[in-house]
């Protein structure tokens, strides 16, 4: 059976990453135009995207023609003299000019190439700080949840978790905050929880991300906050409307199992998929039992109040939210940089280690999309999801690999400590092999996105 694609949310998703993908691009090659300029480099080009073939637009404005390609996979400055991705042997045979990136000192060329990932860092410490100035900082304190976690992924009950578990530490130690607990537990190897008053302890497997691959592509959630069924909305035109149901009932059972907790309404519905059930709720001191139709998809037709506001409004949580001034949110963006650029690097030693199966998760363009909010446009996760690439974008732009700024950096380290510069032939075949791995790795990572590469099937 073929699954109806709702394309206006993945046309949304599409449009954020793209704007995302942008703002980090430009950003991140005008730190090497910058550099470039100071240190009276020219520069050829300055595109958003690659324009094999052609151009979307170009515009010459002194020696440097801006541009816009039609291939969104990147972007990229031209500067006089340097081995890139453009491959210009013609101007490499000719004798160096002043203006070109080969006739500046080692240290000049250290900073060009530095440039892009310093404009990333920083514009990750601003957006972190300009989110602390607008929206605060949010948590959610693992003591206030009433009712616990609910798991939504069948591995974790494998594993022997429950659905009412309150995870107390990870590794030993404590999780203060809620939101914190999926990345600990991806990374984590042992897990203390509180199950009906006592203590217990879970080991996780090795290989846990791996295993949650292979058990689904969805990028859902594999835990959330446990909440009762409380209806947010319903519309007068569905049939769970028209049986009875009406806002801010609260569903107890279906056909006298209960079904008091969330997950236990989606256990319930998944069951009865098609089907006329007999509806309990209580209205207000009241039970009212009412019969109405799962549709095939295992909905019943309303709106849960289950978003993190919701469930503090209702005492299930408790949101908390710190306010920053401006001096207090330039240091928090540092901060908060700091913190997901070691949580990037906890995932990446994980990638690289193949007992883990982590590499069986990496994801390409498809995988970026979906993090971003389907359901409207919400700035704040918008900008939270774009510094964290802009993290990415620098991190990974350091690793040594010919093509990628790393690689060119490494070549100068060495030239600077050995007083002996590559030569452009050699730079023009490691640039052929960094371009060769990075392409395999985009299409092994998208492959992914689609097929389930890495899953071996």
């Amino acid at each position: 059976m073929m699954l109806a694609i709702n394309w206006a949310a993945v046309s949304l998703q599409a449009g954020q990453l793209i704007l995302s993908l942008s703002i980090l691009v430009i950003l991140h090659e005008m730190g090497h135009f910058i550099t470039a300029k100071w240190f009276k480099c020219r520069v050829e080009k300055f595109y958003l995207f690659f324009d094999p073939w052609f151009s979307l637009f170009k515009k010459k404005i002194g020696d440097t023609i801006y541009g816009i390609g039609w291939l969104p996979l990147g972007g990229y400055v031209k500067i006089s003299g340097m081995v890139d991705e453009s491959m210009d042997k013609e101007q490499l045979k000719q004798e160096p000019q002043p203006w070109e990136f080969r006739s500046k000192p080692a240290w000049q060329r250290l900073i060009i190439m530095v440039g892009g990932v310093t404009m990333n860092v920083l514009l990750a410490f601003l957006i972190y700080a300009m989110i602390l100035l607008v929206w605060g900082e949010k948590k959610v304190p693992v003591s206030s949840m009433k009712y616990g976690l609910a798991f939504r992924d069948s591995l974790m009950n494998e594993l022997g978790f429950r659905n009412g578990d309150k995870i107390l530490a990870v590794n030993d130690e404590p999780i203060e905050d809620y939101t914190d607990i999926p990345m600990k537990l991806i990374l984590g190897e042992k897990v203390t929880l509180e199950r009906d008053s006592k203590i217990q302890t879970i080991n996780l497997p090795v290989d846990l991300i791996g295993k949650l691959v292979e058990k689904k592509r969805s990028r859902a959630p594999i835990l959330e906050p446990r909440f009762p069924v409380v209806v947010k909305e319903v519309a007068d035109t569905a049939a769970a409307y028209k049986a009875g149901l009406r806002n801010a009932d609260r569903i107890i059972a279906i056909n006298s199992t209960p079904a008091v907790f969330y997950d236990e309404l989606k256990d319930a519905t998944e069951k009865n998929k098609g089907k006329t059930v007999e509806l309990s709720v209580l209205r207000g001191a009241d039970t009212v039992n009412m019969q109405t139709r799962i549709s095939n998809e295992g909905n019943i037709g309303f709106i849960v109040a289950g978003s993190i506001r919701d469930l503090d409004s209702m005492g299930v949580l408790k949101l908390v939210v710190t306010k920053y001034n401006l001096w207090q949110a330039l240091p928090g963006g540092v901060r908060l940089a700091g913190e997901k650029l070691q949580y990037y690097i906890d995932q990446f030693k994980k990638i690289l280690s193949p007992k883990t199966g982590a590499y069986k998760g990496v994801g390409g363009f498809k995988a970026m999309g979906s993090i971003f909010p389907n359901t409207g446009w919400d700035w704040e996760a918008f900008w939270n999801i774009t510094a964290f690439f802009s993290i990415i974008l620098a991190f990974m732009n350091l690793l040594p690999i010919p093509a990628l700024d790393g690689g060119h950096v490494l070549f100068t380290l060495i030239e600077m400590i050995t007083g002996r510069k590559p030569s452009d032939k050699f730079l023009e075949y490691a640039q052929v092999v960094g371009m060769v791995i990075l392409f395999g790795l985009l299409i092994y990572a998208n492959g992914n996105d689609w097929f389930g590469w890495g899953k071996g099937k």
